[in-house]
């Protein structure tokens, strides 16, 4: 038999807890449950964490980004577990239950969420998008995001469709609602149109794949790259550093360049505006040493032609080609700086002149093809005023 000194602690304990209103205990009941479930989770994790880093670094990634969806999980679980001790008020317990209800909704449409997130990185684990050749990665990186995006929003409206669908009175004032607002309905249609039509535009992106993540484009006058697809919108990075926001129906209702639809290579053009009398194969040699020279060229097209040929100048066009937008632009600036100081040093009479013809040394009038041999053969850039009248003759 106990000692009469503790049989009569137990009963006057006992006699206080008595004392306490049942609602008070239901919820210290559910604060203890609440506790041991984050205690329980706690060491749980770290055990698991401790087993499986050194073997298999992707099942603790998995536990790593799925902890706090279990954490929710057994905190739920504990909750209902307290609610059914019978210490709470019929209503209270009623109300809680329901709460809970739609705690495991959540915790559902949470659990689809992740589960979906998990997917879309281990299929994408095979495809790189910082590469040189990353056609195919980006691809499938666009389609796999934007239909993540697009079963996400899903997920969310058929969660929080099920989580009000577990009040009675919610779910009357809607069934009322749906039965009475034709007009309504109508009006948040119309109202709702532009990011159903963004929405419906982002599907279509993803199918047809007008454009991609890491895409160069040119829209709005402004050169960039595509660096996020949302559901409603796309960012694109502009050359100085900003950021253009285009809707998604813009890409599918209006035109826009791609210079990377088909693949990263791309073909860009210098033009020259030189004198009649530069040696167009001389500077097309010359190209073909630069292009040979640099790194950029991808070893595809280098090409100097007579493009077009005016009164004073001639036209010419250099073609060469890289293996992306960026190394195209850079190879452009370096042909054509260096073809000009190609002209600058070894043929300076081949730049641009503007001729002129002195007639009894007052009057002056361009000179129109070989009307004057006399005049052409004394003709000279302008520099400056005119020539004085005596140093023509």
């Amino acid at each position: 038999m106990l000692p009469e000194p503790l049989v009569g602690a137990i009963e006057a304990s006992i006699a206080w807890i008595a004392m306490i209103p049942r609602w008070a205990l239901g919820l210290a009941l559910l604060a203890l449950a609440v506790l041991a479930a984050l205690a329980l989770h706690g060491i749980g994790s770290a055990l698991i964490r401790r087993a499986v880093a050194p073997r298999w670094p992707f099942l603790a990634s998995l536990v790593r980004r799925t902890r706090r969806l279990t954490r929710m999980a057994l905190l739920l679980l504990a909750a209902g577990l307290a609610l059914r001790s019978g210490l709470f008020a019929d209503a209270l317990a009623i109300a809680l239950s329901k709460l809970v209800l739609v705690g495991f909704v959540v915790l559902a449409g949470w659990t689809a969420i992740v589960a979906t997130a998990i997917l879309a990185d281990v299929y994408l684990l095979r495809f790189r998008i910082d590469t040189e050749d990353n056609l195919l990665a980006r691809k499938h990186v666009t389609q796999v995001r934007i239909l993540k995006r697009a079963v996400d929003v899903l997920i969310v409206l058929l969660t929080i469709g099920g989580a009000l669908a577990m009040f009675e009175a919610v779910r009357n004032v809607g069934v009322s609602i749906f039965a009475s607002a034709g007009v309504a309905g109508l009006v948040a249609g119309l109202a709702a149109r532009p990011v159903l039509s963004n929405l419906i535009a982002g599907v279509q992106i993803a199918m047809t794949q007008p454009i991609r993540i890491d895409d160069v484009v040119v829209l709005e006058g402004e050169f960039g790259t595509v660096e996020e697809i949302t559901a409603t919108y796309v960012v694109v990075r502009v050359w100085d550093w900003r950021r253009l926001i285009v809707p998604l129906s813009r890409f599918i209702e209006q035109p826009f360049q791609n210079w990377t639809r088909e693949g990263a290579a791309l073909i860009g053009s210098v033009y020259f505006y030189v004198d009649h009398t530069v040696p167009v194969a001389r500077l097309r040699q010359a190209l073909e040493e630069i292009v040979r020279a640099s790194r950029l060229w991808d070893g595809e097209v280098a090409n100097l032609q007579v493009t077009d040929v005016k009164e004073t100048t001639i036209e010419l066009r250099a073609l060469v080609s890289a293996r992306s937008s960026g190394a195209a632009w850079d190879l452009r600036c370096e042909v054509r700086e260096k073809l000009i100081d190609l002209l600058q040093r070894e043929y300076p009479a081949a730049l641009p002149r503007r001729r002129q013809e002195l007639v009894d040394g007052r009057s002056e009038r361009p000179l129109r093809g070989d009307r004057n041999p006399a005049a052409a053969h004394q003709s000279e850039p302008v520099r400056g005023e005119p020539r004085p009248a005596a140093a023509g003759r």
